[in-house]
Order: C-alpha cells, then structure tokens, then sequence
C-alpha cells in the first residue's frame, strides 16, 4: 500500500514539481514502507525510494512498480543522490516537510540539493487524515487486538496487583496477539490517580472500592487503535456510578453529533454540555478526541478549539472524561469511523459500568 498517486495529484494542483518525504511516518504513508533513514521523493511522474544497505532488501521488496529504490552508500551519500535524481526530473519548485524538519535540517537542505525548499505545509496531513478502506482494515485489527487483550486482563485484575503488573499484562497480551507495538505508553492507574488523565503506572496496589482505568492501543499494519476502559473492582460507590454514568452520557451525545463536513468543537460541544450540565465542566480538561492513523495523534482534533471540518474517512476518538482531585477519575474511549451523516464505531467492547468479582 503506497500513496503515491495521491501525492502527484496534490503536486499537481499545488504547482509544485517535487515532496522531500524525510519523516518515517510519512515515508510510510507515502511508500507503504518505514525506515529510520534516508528519503522519499515524489516527482509529478515519477517517485523515489532512497536508503542504506540495512533497509534495502526490504525496500525493494516493499516498493512495488511506482517507486524506484536506490541505495544510497559512503560513495553516493543520501544528498548527493537526492540532487542528481532532482536534476534529471528537472525539478524547478521542491517543497519539503516545514512541519518536522529543524530550521536548519531545512535550509541545509535546500543549499545541498541546489534549490530554495518551499515548505509543503499540511499537504501531507491532509491526505493522512481521509483513511483509505485498507487503512481502516489496519485500525479495525488494530482494535481488536486491544480489545482481545482487555478481556484477557479483566480476567486477572485482583485487589494487590500493581498498576505496572496490569500494564504488562496488557502488553504481552497485545503481542501474543499480533501487535507490532504499543500505539503509545499504556496507562493504568487506580484509586486517586485516576483523576490524573495521562496518570503513569508505577507500584500503587489495587484495592476494593478502586476504579482501575486502562489507556491503552497497538499497532497493525503500521497503524494505531486507541481504547480507555474504567473498571471498578469489587464494588463502587454511589457517586463513583453517578460520574461514570455522566460520562458514558457525554461520550454517547458526542457520538450521536459526530459526522463528517462539521468543525471538531460541535462534536466537542455536544459532549461537554451534557458534563457541564451535570455540574461537573470544571472537572474536564481536555477536549472530546483526537485524530488517529499513523500517529497516535493527528489532525483535525475534535475539541474546543476545533475549527477545521472533520473529513470523510477520519478516524477519530471519542474520550470524555471527569476527574476529581485526589479522590478519583472516569475516563471511557473508543474510535470512530467518520461519515456522511453519521459515524462508525470501530470500537466494540462494552463499555457500561463493570465491576470486577474479587
């Protein structure tokens, strides 16, 4: 899977005549290949493939009839490649990534390769936002895996374990299963640290009366799944019930208002209010959800100061939450699928109030 073709279609429109693709996330957006050196470059005709003997066999195996692969060496260094490539295609206007480039990675650049960088802007991120029907198939097994591995873990969840022993079981669940990595740091945090939403596992033990709430994803075919659960253990309070089920209403409307051609703050919006209502607005922070792919975050953002319009294809999540200070938190996520009209969940774990046996 490559997405070459799309990127001479925006060149074109652009007027531009090449994309200097350095970022490894965007290598592998662009060549459906990932490598930690060398470059991508796209020509309105033609494209390249460009890194080191470590990589090369598997580049050439990855590349597929659109991307020439060379290897570059001591002899051929990478900019001295790159030039020679940019010469024969008669490349007059070049745009590199001004977004994930140093100032001085991009002026260096520009002065080795002969030519004045423009910066390609959002041009990538853009494209990266609208997921291709193979890219969903990616997410969805990505997802499953997580959730796969929830069930596992919600099994051996018991008063005395550690955050950190919790944690690892869900990694190691995650890789029996065929992930290729965490999305991100997994959280698992319980008892008052639950109010801290990006909370860190450490040795804090579970105890009856806990919630114990997992932040966690993993990685399929280069992309990410994202999921919270917020589990009680043994038995919860009233008010514990109270706020999870405020949350659960807020995740539902944000839900119900996501769709495709509308800004990220009206879905934020939807969501908030029911928090709001509640009297608990001071209590969440942060916005409704975020883009996901390749990236564990991307663009557009469904929160306050979501402006852009959510595309068709994006894949975003869905994660309020309530977090009081030193007493407790609720957090509940899963991903969508947005569309004309609507959404799609691909996330399909219960997600109502379960409280854990001891």
């Amino acid at each position: 899977m490559n997405k070459i073709a799309e990127i001479q279609e925006k060149l074109r429109a652009l007027g531009l005549d090449g994309l200097l693709i350095t970022d490894e996330k965007n290598q592998r957006y662009a060549a459906g290949f990932a490598f930690t050196d060398g470059a991508v470059l796209v020509g309105r005709e033609k494209a390249w493939l460009i890194t080191d003997s470590r990589y090369i066999e598997a580049a050439e195996k990855a590349a597929g009839a659109v991307l020439t692969v060379q290897l570059y060496d001591r002899q051929l260094p990478l900019k001295e490649l790159l030039r020679r490539d940019i010469k024969e295609a008669g490349m007059e206007s070049l745009a590199a990534e001004d977004g994930k480039l140093s100032y001085r990675e991009f002026q260096e650049y520009g002065k080795a390769l002969g030519l004045e960088l423009k910066p390609c802007g959002n041009l990538l991120q853009e494209l990266r936002a609208s997921k291709s029907r193979e890219e969903l198939m990616y997410m969805q097994q990505a997802q499953d895996i997580a959730e796969l591995a929830l069930e596992d873990v919600l099994h051996v969840i018991k008063p005395g374990m550690t955050e950190r022993e919790v944690m690892a079981e869900l990694v190691y669940s995650m890789l029996r299963r065929g992930s290729e990595g965490n999305s991100f740091e997994p959280i698992v945090v319980t008892g008052e640290k639950t109010s801290m939403p990006h909370g860190v596992p450490g040795d804090k033990l579970i105890k009856a009366g806990d919630f114990v709430t997992m932040d966690f994803g993993c990685i399929k075919g280069g992309y990410c799944s994202d999921m919270t659960r917020t589990v009680a253990v043994g038995y919860a309070t009233e008010e514990m019930k109270q706020v999870y089920d405020i949350v659960l209403k807020a995740q539902l409307a944000g839900i119900a208002a996501a769709r495709a051609g509308i800004p990220g703050r009206d879905i934020d919006a939807a969501a908030r209010k029911v928090i709001s209502d509640a009297g608990y607005g001071a209590y969440f922070g942060h916005g409704f959800g975020h883009s996901l792919g390749l990236d564990i975050h991307e663009s557009p953002s469904a929160n306050p100061s979501g402006l852009a319009l959510m595309p068709v294809g994006a894949v975003c999540s869905a994660e309020p939450g309530i977090y009081l200070p030193g007493r407790f938190g609720v957090r509940i996520e899963d991903i969508m699928v947005l569309e004309e009209g609507g959404c799609r969940l691909l996330t399909k774990a219960k997600k109502e109030l379960l409280i854990l046996p001891i």
